[in-house]
């Protein structure tokens, strides 16, 4: 079962131009930043009542993020939706047949346990599965 919406993934060229919008011209406020070396990304957290938004750059040219803003631009990368157990969802989705990039969780953002399913499974969306304790 899904939550709510945990956040939705903003891919930035620049963090802190991207910040320069949405802290300071929208007046969201900025909850922290973190490096996630394994997904290579620097992320911001900006909470927006139970929802987050997180802008992600790309700290390596080869990184996930980066060749996403290289294909499509900056924008909507991700959509990320809280689950109770990580582990059973994936395990009810590959009953299903459902398309993952990770079969397994991983490590996240703010200490999260996530799991990607495939956009070919889902319209073409980029969908994150996110476990927090």
């Amino acid at each position: 079962m899904l939550e709510k919406i945990d956040h939705i993934g903003i891919a930035v060229k620049d963090l802190g131009q991207a910040l320069k919008f949405y802290r300071d011209i929208l007046g969201v406020e900025l909850a922290g930043t973190e490096e996630v070396a394994e997904q290579k990304v620097r992320v911001a957290f900006l909470p927006v009542g139970e929802s987050k938004i997180e802008l992600l750059e790309s700290t390596d040219p080869e990184g996930p993020v980066a060749k996403f803003i290289a294909a499509r631009g900056e924008g909507i990368q991700h959509i990320a939706f809280r689950v109770r157990d990580i582990e059973e969802k994936l395990r009810q989705l590959k009953e299903l047949g459902v398309k993952l990039i990770d079969e397994q969780p991983r490590y996240g953002a703010g200490g999260a346990r996530i799991a990607f399913i495939h956009p070919k499974a889902a319209g073409g969306v980029l969908v994150e599965l996110c476990q927090r304790s």
